[in-house]
């Protein structure tokens, strides 16, 4: 059996955004905590913590909402599976929304958003778009 440590987070994120949830649990992997720190740097999540534990981490993450309680985060969707592998170079990496969506690459330099790639000229790939 095979898991996908990123889906599993968005899978997190997209059911405790669509029934509201302030905050949500989950297990931790390195993988994760460069997703969120994306994520929390563009604004879509509140801030998230690593709590340490045994026999595994888990990260707790506050999401973000509106002043009128709607959702800042609308969709965010897997874009590179485990079935087909997505890249892109940093010259092709396409806006999502016209800017007001981002997407999350893996590049050589680490995890970045689609902006950052694009200001380092790093490609890679493209792991998750949220908008």
């Amino acid at each position: 059996m095979m898991t996908d440590p990123v889906a599993d987070l968005l899978t997190y994120l997209r059911n405790a955004n669509t029934v509201g949830k302030k905050s949500i649990h989950m297990p931790a992997s390195k993988l994760k905590v460069a997703v969120l720190q994306i994520l929390q740097e563009e604004g879509f999540i509140q801030s998230f913590s690593v709590e340490p534990g045994t026999p595994r981490s888990q990260l707790k993450v506050e999401l973000r909402f509106g002043p009128d309680g709607e959702s800042v985060m609308r969709s965010i969707d897997r874009v590179s599976k485990p079935g087909r592998r997505v890249y892109a170079k940093a010259g092709n990496i396409p806006p999502v929304l016209r800017g007001l969506g981002i997407y999350v690459l893996s590049t050589p330099r680490g995890v970045v958003s689609d902006r950052t790639a694009r200001k380092i000229n790093a490609g890679g790939e493209i792991l998750c778009k949220v908008c």
